[in-house]
């Protein structure tokens, strides 16, 4: 094995002054919150990384001991551990985590799990609905565990070792609710989420299903044709020979290309290439290598098997020779040509012929660092192994059924993957097998998928079962197409987050008791979640009300102001919601202040490329600031890395402004010149706005939405390298929302006598008072969704 292309950087040993010792116990106090607790009758401690713990060295934190004959405490700032120095158990070991948590709550003792938020799961193959959630680093009574005491060790040469003493090795978060802080000591303990690149983060177009190269490139030409954006091209197992003589078993381990289907491999994945799109195949490895491929000869001639019988290959992830040559000769040619990397579509359970070791995560560790050997930036694509497959990314879901129940269950799923330190889930949007075919239900899991951290559609070969948007009638295939389209939009804005993860430990999708974690109500909105630092999203999962045409969201604003990212309604927060919208859009919301920076809707293609025209938009009522991160982001090899930050910052005043400055060298990795189109949302028209370049006042484009109010401002041919000043005076009121009109345009839509319409309208503009309109309409008897829809947009601000 190539040492430098496995090297795996670890530091598996803590600072001594951190550890409290005895014959048979052994606390490390790696952080004023986090301790190790190990137990061992041998005395024996162990001191090697894991397949989950990578670091122990942390700084020392300051602490306290006192110890008698047979007690023993440990006191830091935030925790009291008391011991009785005997086998661990209930009443000799314990742990309270101080601070107005709980009278009696926070108390941890030793067996005990506490009220855990939950974390994710190994898959969601063949589920229909919800399914039970492995324990998370988080707890509403502060504390939670990870026990690491049969975890795989691994060498310092990066090979892997059972674990040939038993004994109890245990972790103890203490963080009360300061989830954030939790989650940031993990990532210290277990290892940072890589950086994605660039292309991950737009639509992926996945189907099980035996295209030809004819047939792939018809449909890329039509996606093309039809404006519908995808950066990633996934082929499932049908790339390879699956139709075999039954001596070689079932064809569903593979690793020859099918020449039936793809006549010129290499032509075809350059031509995705040249379309803007990368590619990930799908492998099954269990089944081994057999006589029939094409690279058999060779590698069972390094594996000393007898190719004479066509003896078959084993799998055999355990076995460090096997391991070389699987991505010798399996993977590598492949790669050359042009696959980006791999889907590993691994089914088989978590036992191999070493103790403990679990082949889904050998195969997710070593595959990820093998894709990363030429200084490329490391990617897999596969199941969920545990605690500590964040650092391996990405995770697929599995197959789930095409229902309401496994939609509605997968926004809580992702959120509270993060949980565990889990953040890029990739779902099969749209559901993989069985169901029904709802028009409404795949719109609604299209809108969730681009509010998700991957948006990768997908489906059987079922020839019912289809996704491509001119496949629906005009009304449906329109949403569809504009939310893959907005999907693309949005990179720039992901690309950053997916920095702020990797940089600062801060997933894309949090729930909303991170940041407020003291609000009951925060906990109690399973299927709403931060989507990245400005943004809130809360995707309707269930079928729409048919006498309203539109979806509920039972949702919840923290204090604040918000604005719907879609129509500019702006809201005041500190209370719970009942959202409604109409098929074609959800309820995503923007504080006041925030800055989204996305791609022009004209500019959108397959290509994910640092773009050249930049949609900026910007929400009243408070100021803000957003540091545009972007880079060459195929690289992993940090002296190749060229990074550009550009600095957005929006004052909101009597003399309001925004202000762009690109803070670090262009490296040539962003245009020279880029146009902008800054839309600020919720604010009055002004015709006193002007622009300036470097202190030099230069010519803008200005129109104001009234419907919407929008100031949309476009300056073009802009140096990079400039400062762009936008002077926004008289701009420092919040427009209040048009009740008239919107009460007008839900009640158009609204399938009721047309005689209580009129009425309802009536009271509407008869009353100045929002309150003394909704006491009138209340007493008309409504039915609950229309009195809750009119609710909403009559006392929204």
């Amino acid at each position: 094995m190539n040492q430098n292309t496995y090297d795996f950087k670890t530091s598996p040993v803590a600072n001594q002054k951190a550890v409290i010792q005895g014959d048979c116990y052994r606390f490390t106090v790696l952080t004023s919150r986090l301790i190790r607790l190990e137990y061992n009758e041998d005395g024996y401690f162990e001191d090697l990384a894991t397949q989950v713990v990578i670091n122990r060295e942390f700084p020392v934190p300051e602490y306290r001991v006192k110890e008698g004959e047979d007690s023993l405490e440990v006191i830091t700032e935030h925790l009291h551990l008391t011991y009785n120095k005997k086998l661990f158990s209930k009443n000799g070991l314990c742990i309270q985590v101080k601070g107005n948590l709980s009278a009696y709550r926070s108390i941890w003792h030793f067996g005990e799990t506490g009220e855990n938020l939950k974390g994710t799961a190994r898959t969601l193959d063949e589920t229909d609905g919800e399914i039970a959630l492995e324990d998370g680093l988080l707890s509403r009574n502060g504390f939670a565990i990870i026990d690491d005491s049969r975890s795989i060790l691994l060498n310092k040469d990066g090979w892997v070792k059972p674990r040939e003493q038993k004994g109890i090795d245990l972790y103890f978060f203490g963080y009360g609710r300061e989830y954030l802080k939790c989650l940031n000591d993990y990532y210290v303990l277990c290892g940072k989420t890589p950086m994605l690149p660039r292309y991950t983060l737009g639509n992926w177009w996945s189907r099980f299903y035996p295209y030809s190269e004819d047939e792939y490139k018809q449909l890329v030409r039509k996606f093309e044709t039809e404006n519908v954006p995808f950066s990633m091209a996934v082929i499932d197992m049908d790339w390879h020979l699956t139709k075999l003589d039954p001596k070689y078993g079932s064809g569903w381990t593979g690793y020859t290309w099918n020449r039936e289907y793809f006549k010129e491999p290499k032509e075809f994945l350059d031509w995705l290439h040249d379309h803007g799109m990368h590619v990930t195949l799908n492998v099954h490895p269990a089944d081994g290598v057999h006589g029939h491929e094409e690279m058999y000869l060779p590698m069972a001639k390094e594996l000393g098997v007898d190719y004479t019988k066509e003896d078959k290959i084993q799998f055999d992830i355990s076995d460090r020779k096997f391991l070389e040559a699987y991505f010798k000769y399996l993977h590598h040619p492949h790669e050359e040509i042009g696959v980006d990397f791999w889907w590993v579509d691994w089914q088989q359970g978590g036992s191999s012929k070493i103790e403990g070791l679990d082949p889904l995560w050998m195969l997710n560790h070593f595959h990820f660092l093998d894709s990363g050997r030429d200084g490329k930036r490391p990617l897999t694509f596969s199941r969920y192994a545990g605690l500590g497959s964040h650092r391996y990314p990405l995770g697929f879901s599995g197959d789930t059924f095409a229902t309401w129940d496994t939609l509605d269950f997968q926004p809580y799923f992702t959120a509270t993957a993060s949980n565990a330190g889990f953040g890029w889930w990739s779902h099969d949007i749209g559901g993989h097998m069985h169901g029904v075919k709802s028009d409404e239900m795949l719109v609604r899991w299209i809108q969730f998928g681009v509010f998700s951290p991957i948006m990768r559609i997908h489906s059987s070969d079922n020839p019912f079962f289809v996704k491509e948007p001119w496949k629906y009638n005009s009304y449906i295939g329109g949403i569809l197409t504009g939310f893959l389209q907005l999907r693309h939009q949005l990179i720039p804005y992901l690309y950053t987050m997916n920095y702020l993860f990797h940089s600062e430990n801060k997933p894309l999708i949090q729930p909303m008791y991170y940041q407020n974690p003291e609000n009951e109500e925060a906990y109690h909105v399973p299927n709403q979640y931060y989507f990245g630092s400005e943004l809130i999203a809360c995707p309707i999962t269930k079928p729409l009300n048919l006498e309203l045409n539109m979806g509920g969201f039972d949702g919840w604003l923290p204090e604040g102001i918000y604005f719907d990212f879609f129509t500019g309604r702006v809201y005041r927060g500190g209370r719970r919601i009942r959202f409604y919208r109409e098929l074609s859009t959800i309820p995503v919301f923007a504080r006041a202040g925030a800055i989204i920076p996305m791609v022009v809707k004209d500019a959108v293609s397959n290509s994910a490329e640092n773009p050249s025209d930049l949609l900026i938009k910007v929400f009243a009522g408070a100021d803000g600031r957003f540091d545009l991160y972007e880079d060459n982001s195929l690289t992993s090899v940090q002296s190749e890395v060229r990074e550009v930050i550009t600095s957005m910052q929006f004052t909101w005043n009597k003399d309001s402004e925004f202000k762009i400055q690109c803070r670090s060298k262009n490296n040539g990795i962003i245009p020279e010149e880029r146009n902008y189109q800054i839309d600020i949302v919720g604010c009055k028209d002004s015709d006193l706005v002007s622009v300036f370049l470097e202190g030099k006042e230069i010519s803008f484009t200005k129109r104001y939405d009234a419907e919407r109010n929008i100031m949309h401002i476009q300056v073009f041919s802009i140096t990079v390298n400039k400062a762009l000043v936008i002077k926004l005076p008289e701009c420092d009121q919040i427009i209040e929302n048009d009740i008239i009109v919107q009460v007008f345009n839900l009640l158009d839509k609204t399938q009721i006598d047309f005689d209580c319409k009129s009425l309802i309208y009536r009271i509407i503009k008869k009353h100045r008072s929002r309150e003394l309109a909704m006491a009138e309409i209340q007493a008309l008897h409504l039915p609950d969704e229309l009195l809750g829809a009119l609710y909403e947009v009559i006392m929204a601000y």
